[in-house]
């Protein structure tokens, strides 16, 4: 069976890059791909060390950086290597290029980073949801009347009052993703606007960059079984 693909969603938050990485992944089940969908920070292996030392707030960048990345290899290594090996299609919110915003926005060397993530390959997509951090902050205070501790970066002692301190390591992070897709590691997506003109662009990439039309609805219980042909346009 042929190697699967691998597709990585990243942006700030409030990008709103996790709701359109479940509605990609919702597309392509109903043309009958085998889609794997893995998040950030979702390993049962360190969760409860993460959420204990946050409530504590004991973490400080160098700590964030080697938990994270614990956090990613083990998931790497269950859920992402494993799928892709026999041709599945993995949808990752957020890959090793979040580490590189938010791990370098807190002052780790770029090329410590690089070389921590080096196991994993280069996604055969990688799509940058790219939003304003005023955007960003005004979705995210939508449903909720303050900002957390470590979401705010109030730990990098960059401002007082939480909200420019989020503003400013925002910045930061953008800075990053924007020096990414300048060498051409992301793809850029305007995420300043609808969730359906959103969408549509990210259709529009996929199908430029993916041979898809081949990929016919499958019986369920053929899934597992069916090689798909889900390939890479040259």
């Amino acid at each position: 069976m042929s190697n699967g693909v691998l597709i990585a969603v990243e942006g700030l938050d409030g990008s709103g890059k996790s709701t359109q990485a479940h509605l990609l992944v919702e597309w392509l089940r109903s043309m009958g791909a085998p889609v794997h969908h893995t998040e950030w920070n979702s390993s049962p292996l360190v969760a409860s060390s993460t959420k204990k030392a946050k409530k504590q707030k004991r973490l400080k960048p160098e700590t964030f950086h080697l938990i994270h990345a614990a956090d990613f290899a083990d998931r790497y290594e269950r859920q992402i290597q494993p799928l892709i090996e026999v041709g599945g299609i993995v949808v990752c919110d957020r890959y090793k290029f979040t580490a590189l915003a938010r791990d370098g926005s807190r002052g780790i060397d770029s090329d410590r980073i690089e070389k921590c993530y080096s196991f994993a390959r280069e996604p055969d997509l990688t799509l940058y949801f790219k939003v304003s951090p005023d955007v960003s902050l005004s979705r995210i205070n939508k449903g909720r009347s303050q900002l957390k501790y470590y979401e705010a970066g109030m730990d990098m002692n960059l401002s007082e009052d939480p909200f420019e301190s989020y503003l400013l390591l925002q910045g930061r992070q953008r800075e990053i993703y924007d020096g990414l897709t300048q060498s051409g590691r992301m793809v850029e997506i305007d995420a300043d606007r609808t969730i359906p003109e959103v969408l549509r662009s990210v259709r529009e990439i996929i199908n430029d960059k993916f041979d898809i039309d081949s990929i016919s609805i499958l019986d369920p219980k053929d899934r597992m079984n069916e090689t798909l042909d889900f390939s890479i346009k040259k």
